[in-house]
This record gives C-alpha cells, structure tokens and sequence, in this order.
C-alpha cells in the first residue's frame, strides 16, 4: 500500500506542488536582492555585495540553497513524468472543444516549464555554476561569489537583455497558474479562499515579472547613448 501511495499520481502533484511553492517564497529574496544592482539607493552597489555576501557565507542560507535545487529538481522531474503519464493516459486529444476543463494557462505550462527550465540553466551558467567552481570566472572579474560585475557585464550586451526579457513573459504566465494549482493540489479548496488566492496569484507572478523585467530594461536604456522622448524632449543616458 505505502509503495502505491509513492508511485500514485496525487502523490507526484502533492511533491511537484510543495517543491514550487518553496521555489516560489524563495523570488522576492531573489528580486529584492537583484534590485539592488540598479541604483536604486545612493549606496545600492555596497549594499547587493552585502547581501549576496551574506548569502553565500551564512550556513543557514547554504542548506536552504542545497535544499531549493533539491526542490527545483523534484518539481521538472516530477512536472515531466506527470506531462508524460497524462498523455500516455490520453493519447488521443479530444475533438470538441469543451471537453477539456483545462484553462488555456494549464493547457501550456509544461511548454512555459519548458521555457523557465532553460531560464534557470542559463541563470546557472552565468552565475551559480562560477560560484560553485564547475566554471570558470570571466575575464576581468577577480571575485567568483562577486555578482555585481557579472551581471553588469552581462546586461551590456542589449541581446542578453531581449533574450532575458522575452524569457520572463512566459515564466511570469508559468507562475501565475503554478501559484493557484499549487494550492488546488494541496486541497485547499475554499467558495471564500480560493477567489482570493487566484487574485494573490495574479498580483505575486505580475510583481515578479515586473520586477525582473525591470532590470534588464535600466540596462537597455542606459545603453542607448541619445533617445528622444516626447514629453522631456532629447535625454542622454547619463540622465537616467
């Protein structure tokens, strides 16, 4: 009986359901901290290596970080497998529409899990695997835990940008669903609650994606050495 109960699909959307919500409260931290690189503060620079500082040395914040790529390894694996059974099940597709009560965000989240997944290697390449050693530091960056060059180095290039900023889109639709089928799953099904964590939902994947978007945006203004703007007229970069 216990081996059913681990091998049962409830069981695999219960761990894909846990494993996302942890990845989920994990993104403020992450954008509060990449917020930083901008200048928002006089002393915004200082204060990202000291955060970053902070979470690379503090022990506590290792076995979390041991302890997300756990969870963002059970969520695509277990997603996969899910996608996989579900369409061994169902080989067929149904012919009228109406018969699915899929949402049009349920029906593409493995294609935008597809798309995150590539986000979060690339994020890895650039930056948790220098950290970790398995590559090696650019050129011109003395520090491997320092970030800050990194990602100024990074964002230079308005390709990255676009590539960044187009990959976000369909993460931010990715975790808008993700946030409310997280909690469907655990059954936390309510007339009054459910409303509300849909509305949660909505707001948290707007600000997230917002908020990353926002980054690779500054740099893509900043790069751009004169532009006119209709209401202040010529600005230079500098201005900005």
């Amino acid at each position: 009986m216990a081996y059913k109960f681990r091998q049962s699909s409830l069981t695999k959307k219960m761990l894909v359901a846990c494993a996302g919500l942890f990845v989920i409260i994990f993104l403020p931290v992450h954008l509060i901290t990449n917020l930083f690189v901008l200048p928002i503060t006089p002393d915004h620079e200082q204060t990202f290596r000291e955060i970053t500082h902070f979470l690379a040395t503090f022990p506590v914040i290792k076995i979390i970080e041991i302890v997300l790529m756990a969870a963002i390894v059970v969520h695509v694996a277990y997603s996969v497998i899910l996608y996989l059974q579900n369409r061994r099940a169902r080989p067929v597709r149904y012919k009228r529409p109406g018969h699915s009560e899929q949402t049009p965000f349920s029906r593409f989240m493995i294609h935008t899990g597809i798309v995150l997944a590539l986000f979060i290697v690339i994020h890895f390449i650039n930056f948790y695997f220098i950290k970790l050693g398995l590559l090696p530091v650019p050129e011109g960056i003395e520090n491997r835990e320092d970030f800050y060059p990194m990602i100024y180095r990074l964002f230079s290039d308005q390709y990255y940008c676009i590539v960044y900023i187009i990959l976000l889109i369909p993460t931010g639709f990715h975790l808008d669903h993700a946030f409310q089928s997280a909690f469907q799953t655990l059954g936390l099904n309510h007339p009054i609650y459910t409303p509300i964590i849909r509305v949660i939902g909505h707001i948290f994947a707007i600000v997230i994606t917002i908020g990353f978007i926002s980054i690779p945006v500054y740099f893509l203004l900043t790069s751009i050495p004169v532009f006119h703007c209709p209401i202040y007229g010529t600005v230079q970069y500098q201005d900005l």
